[in-house]
């Protein structure tokens, strides 16, 4: 539910600065909140997890040097509805909600291609 609001704001955020800043802010979101609780029973999937986490790091550190340079300005309309998806993801279970964004990390990807 909480990727509802992702869905379908993702495809309106195009301008340069706020697509940099909501990928900053959607990178820092997987990696300090979803990755973290993503823990599986299954040994295979857990090193499939941490091999994506991994990737989002690295890129991570890319969009930092962005950032600092202040090439990434965030508008009002992308922080607030960062906000809310902050809101409704800390609003279920930690467990579930981490892996119910991991299932839905494809509407990031599938954005940032579309994007890019």
């Amino acid at each position: 539910i909480f990727f509802f609001w992702l869905l379908h704001w993702l495809p309106t955020t195009t301008i340069g600065g706020d697509r940099c800043c909501v990928t900053h802010h959607l990178f820092n979101f997987y990696i300090d909140k979803v990755f973290k609780h993503c823990k599986t029973e299954d040994s295979y999937v857990n090193r499939k997890i941490s091999s994506i986490a991994n990737s989002f790091l690295s890129v991570k550190r890319k969009l930092e040097q962005c950032h600092e340079q202040n090439k990434c300005m965030c508008g009002q309309e992308s922080t607030e509805k960062f906000k809310q998806i902050l809101v409704n993801y800390e609003g279920l279970n930690v467990t579930s909600a981490a892996i119910k964004s991991l299932g839905e990390l494809d509407i990031l990807l599938d954005w940032m291609e579309k994007s890019g």
